[in-house]
Formats: structure tokens, C-alpha cells, sequence
């Protein structure tokens, strides 16, 4: 069977993400670094795989697939019975389990990176950080947030007492606003998120994963 590989980069949010992904799942795979300093991701070649010019793409024999959240539930479905079970067991679990991913999708993921890109690549790129931007958005995150530590006080994770897709689609974002932004305070704040950030981040599968690329 060929072994799953991923196009991507290891400092890549999305990359990481499906890492982990694969990691928890105990599957092989082969990182082929793409090289966005050089434009790579948006030449013929890659565009040929992916043809909006972004990391990752992960290619499974005939499949070609991009979005990382679309490729992590894919690996989740295809092993399950697999290392870690990430997408519940029973019909509720699982419906939880898309609630909670489309809560990060949708609530949590849109201020946590525009504090991260005003912070980190803003400034990378030559730029001054809005600080303007990143107070709005911090707001916007700590009602979020607040709504975590609510349901965190009632389960050990987002969607029941399993660690999921709900929890490892956080790790990559919440990693940089807690090492590269300065902005640990959101999370060391409130009881149960605090709680719950240490143990998905000392999993074993993203520990890999950072040791590989910080």
C-alpha cells in the first residue's frame, strides 16, 4: 500500500494540523516540504494538486485532497479502529464532535489567526502589528473562550470526556498564541481551559509533531 503523503510546511498552522492527525492515527506518511519562501506553493506543479496555492495537500494513492479539516476527518473515517479514536463512538458523540469542529472553524479560528498574523508574520514581512487589530480581536477570543470554559467545566474535553478532532483542531493556533503571541493569559485564565490546553498539548502525537518544527 503506498504510503500517504502530505505537501506541506512544518511551520504551516494547517500542516501541523494534519500531522497530528497522522500521528494520533499511528500512520505512516512522507512530508514533502513545499517551499513557500520561494513561491513554490504557486507554481504549475503544486497548483496541479492544489489549485488554490495553499499548504496542505495530502495525496492517499488516486485521492488528492486539500483543506486540512476535509483531510483530517478523511484520515479519521479511513482508520478508525486506529490509534487514537477521534470522531466518537456513538451518534450523539459524533454529532458533538462536528459541533465543536465547526465551532473552531467558525468561532475560535478567524480572531485567533489575525491576532497570530498581526503579532508574528506581520512584522516578519516588514510590516507594523496593528495593535488596534489584535485588541478587537483578543476581545472577540475571550467571549469564545468563555464559552469553553462553561463546557469545559462540564466534560474533560469539548465534545464529551474524549479527546477528538474538537480538541486537535486547537493545537496548531492556541500553540502560537501561547508561545510566539504573548497571549497565554487568555488561556491561564480561566480554570478549565487551562486544564484542558495542558493536557491536549502534552499529548504524546503533538509532541512530535512541535519537536519537528517548534
Amino acid at each position: 500500500m503506498a504510503i500517504i503523503k502530505v505537501h506541506g510546511h512544518p511551520l504551516s498552522l494547517a500542516t501541523k494540523m494534519v500531522l497530528c492527525c497522522l500521528e494520533e492515527k499511528q500512520v505512516d506518511y512522507e512530508l514533502l516540504v513545499v517551499d513557500l519562501a520561494a513561491g513554490a506553493h504557486k507554481q504549475p506543479q503544486y497548483l496541479a494538486l492544489n489549485p488554490f496555492g495553499v499548504v496542505p495537500t495530502l495525496q492517499d494513492g488516486d485521492l488528492t485532497l486539500f483543506e486540512s479539516r476535509a483531510i483530517v476527518k478523511y484520515l479519521a473515517k479511513k482508520y478508525k479502529g486506529q490509534g487514537t479514536e477521534l470522531l466518537g463512538n456513538s451518534l450523539s458523540e459524533q454529532a458533538l464532535v462536528d459541533q465543536w469542529c465547526e465551532v473552531e472553524g467558525q468561532s475560535f479560528n478567524s480572531p485567533a489567526t489575525t491576532i497570530l498574523v498581526q503579532i508574528v508574520f506581520v512584522p516578519m514581512r516588514g510590516g507594523t502589528t496593528d495593535e488596534a487589530v489584535v485588541e478587537m480581536n483578543v476581545e472577540k477570543l475571550k467571549k469564545v473562550l468563555d464559552i469553553y470554559e462553561e463546557r469545559l467545566s462540564k466534560s474533560k474535553y469539548l465534545a464529551g470526556d474524549f479527546f477528538s478532532l474538537a480538541d486537535l483542531q486547537h493545537l496548531p493556533t492556541t500553540h502560537y498564541l501561547v508561545t510566539a503571541c504573548g497571549k497565554g493569559d487568555l488561556i491561564s485564565s480561566r480554570k478549565h481551559v487551562k486544564a484542558w490546553w495542558e493536557d491536549i498539548s502534552c499529548r504524546p502525537a503533538w509532541k512530535k509533531v512541535t519537536e519537528k518544527a517548534p
